[in-house]
């Protein structure tokens, strides 16, 4: 008889109203990863996911990017060193980021290698960082999306595992486009998520593997 394999769990990174990680816990509770939600991290005291995640009856944590700021600005190493606390004191081993609204550090991304995902509103290499939507509108694009990648160092510049696209619609401002892209997103980034807590997608050496092939472009999503 061999041992059931451990699940994975889950420290769920948020800054503002947490729908990606409401999406994430309800994929867990059915079963639909194989993972369970060790803890939800906010950097903001009044997120509106810290309630949205109590009500589930998850673990909640703050770590409160205020206190520390020096001299107007934020100490990151003691910020991370705290974050690294939280997520080892909840026992997690995969870290998710759901909207966190901060740059992690070189060395705290080194910590959790293959073991860091993130979602980001555009088809990267696309428009990284900020106000996606407003980009692409601005840019005439016909059509916008999400994509699912590996944390490295290099802002939204790690490897992309899954993309879902969206058009854009002669009526869309930034509001309507942006909850476009929010459905889509609850749908790809359980997936990757269950991917990986299920071995299926694997880091090599800098290098992602999904089922034993090389992911040499993103898994498209229609």
């Amino acid at each position: 008889m061999t041992d059931k394999p451990t699940a994975a769990r889950l420290a769920i990174l948020i800054s503002g109203a947490g729908s990606n990680m409401v999406a994430i816990a309800q994929a867990c509770r059915d079963g639909r990863i194989p993972a369970q939600v060790a803890v939800v991290i906010s950097d903001q005291p009044a997120a509106g996911g810290l309630q949205r995640a109590r009500d589930l009856g998850l673990p909640v944590a703050v770590v409160d990017a205020a206190g520390y700021r020096r001299e107007g600005r934020l100490d990151r190493s003691h910020f991370e060193a705290e974050l690294e606390t939280q997520i080892r004191a909840h026992g997690a081993d995969m870290v998710i980021l759901a909207g966190f609204m901060r740059i992690l550090s070189a060395p705290f991304v080194a910590r959790h290698p293959g073991r860091m995902l993130n979602i980001h509103p555009s088809l990267l290499p696309l428009y990284p960082g900020l106000d996606t939507h407003s980009c692409v509108l601005a840019a005439g694009d016909p059509e916008h999306g999400v994509t699912v990648h590996f944390v490295t160092a290099e802002l939204d510049g790690g490897p992309a595992i899954i993309q879902a696209r969206v058009p854009v619609l002669p009526a869309d401002d930034v509001a309507k486009l942006s909850a476009r892209v929010h459905a889509a997103e609850h749908i790809i980034y359980p997936m990757a998520i269950q991917w990986l807590a299920s071995g299926r997608l694997q880091w090599n050496d800098g290098r992602p593997t999904l089922d034993g092939s090389a992911l040499a472009a993103p898994v498209r999503h229609v």
